[in-house]
């Protein structure tokens, strides 16, 4: 049962961080059907970091002398900056979409198109290979919690709580939720929350109370790129041991469909994406999952093909689609241009 927790937090922390991302810009008014783009970027972005860092050398005394605090640290660090790749990327969106007035959709794909293309030509470039890795180690041993930190000999057992949340686990999950938190706290609690959300409502109504609906505009998208990017970071560090290779397996898409089954709220998102997390978890673990610690893997051992486990995911997310968006209530103004000309 630890196990299946601890990976379903793995799974369901970036992707209801990255929903949440779709919120802050649709809730301005900006369609950001472009997550999965943001994700692809922002994950490049942070890994080439902690290459770069590490071929360095700023952190190899840390990892050395086992200085865990400053190895966090360095996570942070490169979540910042995978943070700060997303929402420069997302500038391109904000620019289409408010300043040429484009089609919102069509910009989206353009910029999921773009993205893994522009990953992969960059590290064919950077490491004449398909993938970019770490310059040295992986990210468990670098950035993974364990239970020796913690004076616990390799046989001793940290109870139910710790080997839940403790013991081999990263740091960065637990930033993302604290994140999520503030970040939801700001939407719906303060005054720039709730100018940002009456621009994706009534953006003429807004104006006409002194709003600048087209800086409330760029700043939802900005931000929105920003915790897309720091998203599609936390999961190629937790999931694919800190790699690139153009790919996020959907999450940017799943992110999507969390946002709107969650009816574009921070609650209702969060519990969403711990479903279709779970669900993640089982269609990548189901071979080794002892769900009573009783040593059989039922999972397993009902012969069901791979393939389908691994469609699992996808599969409840159109079905879970197909019964809820009908009671799905979007930002009214989403998707149509800023005209400071029409009342």
């Amino acid at each position: 049962m630890p196990f299946l927790i601890r990976q379903t937090l793995v799974y369901a922390v970036p992707l209801m961080l990255v929903a949440l991302a779709g919120v802050y810009a649709e809730r301005s008014g900006i369609i950001n059907l472009a997550l999965e783009g943001i994700m692809i970027f922002g994950a490049f972005m942070g890994v080439l970091f902690v290459r770069l860092v590490q071929e360095w050398g700023w952190f190899q005394a840390a990892f050395d002398a086992k200085d865990y605090a400053s190895l966090q640290g360095f996570c942070f660090l490169a979540m910042l900056f995978a943070s700060l790749a997303g929402a420069v990327f997302s500038l391109l969106l904000a620019f289409a979409a408010i300043n040429l007035k484009a089609d919102q959709t069509i910009g989206g794909t353009a910029l999921n198109l773009m993205a893994p293309a522009l990953v992969l030509f960059f590290i064919r470039i950077i490491a004449n290979q398909n993938t970019l890795n770490m310059f040295s180690g992986d990210s468990a041993s670098w950035f993974m919690l364990k239970k020796s930190m913690f004076g616990y000999g390799r046989k001793e057992e940290m109870g139910f709580l710790g080997s839940t949340f403790v013991d081999k686990v990263y740091v960065a999950t637990y930033i993302c939720i604290l994140l999520f938190v503030i970040m939801s706290v700001i939407l719906y609690k303060t005054r720039f929350g709730m100018r940002l959300r009456s621009c994706g409502e009534n953006p003429q109504a807004s104006a006409s109370l002194g709003i600048n609906v087209i800086s409330m505009r760029y700043a939802g998208t900005v931000i929105s790129g920003a915790l897309a990017g720091m998203g599609g970071f936390v999961y190629v560090l937790t999931t694919a041991n800190c790699s690139a290779n153009g790919d996020v397996a959907g999450f940017g898409f799943l992110a999507l469909a969390v946002m709107i089954f969650g009816n574009w709220k921070p609650l209702n998102i969060a519990l969403s994406a711990l479903l279709f997390g779970l669900f993640k978890c089982i269609a990548a673990s189901y071979s080794s999952l002892d769900i009573n610690g009783d040593g059989i893997y039922f999972l397993k051992e009902l012969g069901i093909n791979t393939n389908l486990y691994r469609m699992l995911p996808y599969v409840i997310t159109l079905v879970v689609l197909a019964f809820t968006s009908k009671n799905s209530r979007a930002p009214k103004a989403e998707g149509i241009p800023y005209d400071p000309g029409k009342r």
